[in-house]
């Protein structure tokens, strides 16, 4: 979710902790020798400079030949976390779009995992379908992607699940892999991972931690546990981030002499606990909070999605919104973005590409609306894109659909590409906030579509709750790997 969010957050959702210490240093896209020292004013018109280095996108289609991906595939390079956005959550172009770009990373550069801005129990659960087609997708995404995540509940990434799990069915040795990088919620598989783990490694501990968790463990739905958690009291909010700190604390604490995987496992769902109580107990009543929630959520994001890629050692496709992609703020709500957190720790092994249209139709909440449910999702009509702006311009370029390495821009272009304007980058919410950007020091390559249309939302499930287990503290856990 854009920093737009950060209006809903400031009365309701997603909440504490300081950021991490030290400052994160924003390098340019493609690394600093590559970009000028700052913003130039373009005084000559760039679009044949970019017609001249613009590739044509066939299609942004999941299935069909990836011959027009082939320069797409080199200017990947060696990048291991490929981080491929959208400017708008309720679009199933960008979301097509990226599902082909991670077939075809799959199938031709070795990528084995994806990495969505969602909650780290809705990729366990994810994850464990992939791996043993146990599960029901359809019912997983619907108990998971709720509250603001609820755009995320759509034909096209069940689409995409499914593809993941007939490609793992052929490729049994080698299969493809899923995780949530976010921290809104906790799902009760995690309690009952940590616990369980702790219940076979460390029994003397059991008794502390499965109290530091009494009360803890999630009983009701996703949106309406997000609801409840971000109305209640700060103090009680905070209380909970100290108890979840204290189990990650003492985990830590028993780190065996030997490289120990279920340990690591069940340390890193102790980790996303931990994140989730310390992100709701920021003070967003404070307006001078919601910088520091919002960099301390982006900073979470990127260590989730480093842990991953090096845990399992996978090339990885990262997907999410721009904002949160980009190298580079694009405003002031958002001070460090997980973009730039990944380029600070990569440097050129995170590459960036950001998304644009210049019109179409979206899904998309009233602006500003707390705690959101299906009945409040609205189709959105979206003009053409205004003079002046970075859509009015990319649209110029004669190709209907079309992407471009930044990097490698002929100079005009470059000129006009490192000066900060307004680009529309639309969330959960409509209309978006008028975010500025500088392309050459937010992405690598953009991809640049004429028109887009609607997500397909789902039905949602409503028998049952997979991941809500009767019992505190147990249950019947598969386990990770």
């Amino acid at each position: 979710m854009p920093p737009s969010l950060t209006r809903r957050l400031a009365v309701a959702v997603l909440v504490w902790l300081a950021v991490v210490p030290g400052t994160i240093a924003v390098s340019s896209a493609g690394g600093g020798s590559r970009v000028s020292g700052g913003p130039v004013p373009a005084t000559d018109d760039p679009v044949a400079a970019l017609e001249r280095a613009a590739r044509p996108l066939r299609t942004v289609e999941p299935s069909g030949p990836f011959e027009d991906l082939r320069p797409f595939g080199q200017a990947i390079e060696d990048a291991v976390i490929v981080g491929i956005g959208e400017a708008a959550h309720g679009s199933r172009d960008f979301v097509t779009f990226r599902h082909r770009a991670l077939r075809y990373l799959v199938e031709r550069k070795g990528f084995r995992s994806f990495v969505l801005e969602a909650n780290w129990s809705a990729g366990v659960r994810l994850d464990h379908y992939l791996l043993t087609g146990r599960g029901n997708p359809a019912r997983i995404m619907s108990e998971e992607f709720q509250n603001a995540y609820l755009l995320l509940h759509s034909r096209e990434y069940l689409d995409m699940i499914r593809w993941m799990r007939a490609y793992n069915v052929a490729h049994p040795g080698d299969p493809l892999r899923f995780a949530g990088n976010d921290s809104a919620y906790a799902g009760p598989e995690l309690y009952d991972r940590v616990v369980d783990h702790v219940r076979r490694a460390h029994p003397g501990l059991l008794a502390e931690v499965t109290d530091l968790y009494r009360g803890l463990r999630p009983t009701v739905p996703a949106g309406e546990w997000i609801r409840d958690i971000t109305t209640a009291p700060l103090d009680e909010r905070r209380a909970r981030a100290e108890r979840t700190g204290r189990v990650l604390t003492l985990l830590r604490a028993r780190e065996p002499a030997r490289p120990d995987d279920d340990h690591a496992w069940a340390v890193r769902h102790a980790t996303a606990v931990d994140q989730v109580a310390r992100l709701h107990a920021f003070d967003l009543a404070d307006p001078e909070a919601v910088p520091a929630a919002m960099a301390y959520r982006d900073t979470v994001m990127a260590e989730n999605t480093l842990w991953w890629q090096r845990h399992l050692g996978h090339r990885l496709v990262l997907g999410g919104h721009n904002s949160h992609l980009y190298t580079a703020s694009s405003t002031p709500n958002l001070p460090v973005t997980q973009g730039a957190v990944l380029r600070e720790r990569l440097g050129e092994g995170y590459l960036a590409v950001g998304l644009s249209f210049d019109r179409g139709a979206v899904h998309a909440t009233e602006q500003g609306l707390q705690n959101p449910v299906d009945a409040d999702v609205r189709r959105y009509e979206v003009a053409p894109a205004a003079p002046g702006s970075v859509e009015h311009t990319l649209d110029r370029v004669r190709h209907r659909d079309w992407y471009l390495d930044l990097r490698s821009a002929p100079p005009a272009a470059r000129t006009w590409l490192d000066t900060a304007r307004p680009k529309r980058e639309i969330g959960t919410d409509f209309p978006p906030p008028g975010d500025q950007v500088n392309l050459l020091r937010s992405a690598d390559l953009v991809v640049h579509l004429h028109a887009i249309q609607p997500s397909r939302p789902l039905d949602r499930h409503s028998a049952g709750r997979d991941g809500i287990r009767q019992a505190e503290g147990g249950g019947d856990v598969p386990p990770d790997g």
